[in-house]
């Protein structure tokens, strides 16, 4: 079945992927304030060129991502433009399309384990089918994620290819000298260090740094920032990966709610598959 752009259109303002979505106005000006004082937390690992004031990143998000750009508007639900989001995919179809044509290399991670990485594994099955290569360095390394609550030991991993963040679970035995620890499940995180350290390991063995990077938070904004070809989601309170594409560090951002049921997003991916020829 042939998937028409209105039908996407539809199916996001459905779903409220795009349209009047769940993130409030509250969230996004906050985020857009932390951002302008250069919050390392929504920098998702971007060192941004300029100077970012809030309203300036408001009038970045109205037009990029289709936020109410009424600076007076200040509390109630915001809005994702869903005919922005259409055109982001159809430039991240191009993308894959290319990377595909060209058998190139791809590593795809995600800070939204529970939501998005059976759609980033759907794109992975996809380019590999094609003939690409979906590359998994450094897995299960051991690391310390530094934040705002002090060190927490980490590791990187990969589900279905797709990177993610798991963290070492506290337990009775764990506190005792050469007792092994237990990795937990993967975690919601905004950080740039597991593709950092993916992209690291990649040099450390002499392997070529991946041809393309697919994914959000971090993930697109860290490999961005290190001058690899990356793409990413992205939600209306996350103006880093916004700032990252105009800046020229990310090639291309798509704007929508990451943080839907992991079947909301299926007949996107399906859109995207079907533009780039890659449908299986």
């Amino acid at each position: 079945m042939v998937i028409s752009r209105e039908a996407l259109v539809s199916h996001l303002l459905g779903t409220r992927l795009a349209g009047t979505v769940a993130t409030t106005r509250e969230h996004n000006l906050r985020n857009y304030a932390r951002f302008a004082r250069r919050d390392p937390d929504v920098l998702f690992g971007l060192d941004p060129d300029g100077e970012w004031t809030e309203d300036a990143l408001l009038a970045l998000m109205a037009r990029r991502c289709g936020v109410d750009p009424d600076p007076a508007y200040r509390q109630g639900l915001d809005t994702i433009d869903p005919e922005l989001t259409a055109d982001a995919l159809g430039r991240l179809a191009a993308v894959l399309k290319q990377t595909a044509e060209a058998r190139g290399s791809v590593l795809i991670g995600t800070g939204h384990p529970s939501r998005l990485q059976p759609m980033y594994a759907a794109y992975g099955r996809a380019l590999r089918a094609a003939g690409c290569d979906p590359l998994t360095p450094a897995r299960e390394r051991s690391f310390d994620m530094h934040g705002a609550g002090g060190a927490r030991p980490c590791a990187l991993d990969y589900r279905e290819r797709v990177g993610v963040l798991r963290v070492y679970e506290e337990s009775a035995s764990s506190n005792q000298k050469g007792a092994p620890r237990s990795l937990g499940e993967p975690v919601h995180t905004h950080s740039p260090q597991p593709v950092r350290i993916a992209l690291a390991a990649l040099a450390q063995e002499h392997e070529t740094l991946p041809d393309l990077v697919l994914g959000d938070h971090g993930w697109a904004c860290g490999a961005g920032r290190l001058g690899v070809r990356s793409v990413g989601f992205a939600d209306s309170n996350d103006p880093a990966v916004f700032v990252a594409e105009e800046e020229g560090h990310v090639e291309v951002t798509i704007p929508l709610d990451d943080g839907l049921r992991p079947d909301c997003y299926r007949l996107v991916t399906a859109y995207v598959l079907q533009l780039a020829g890659l449908s299986q």
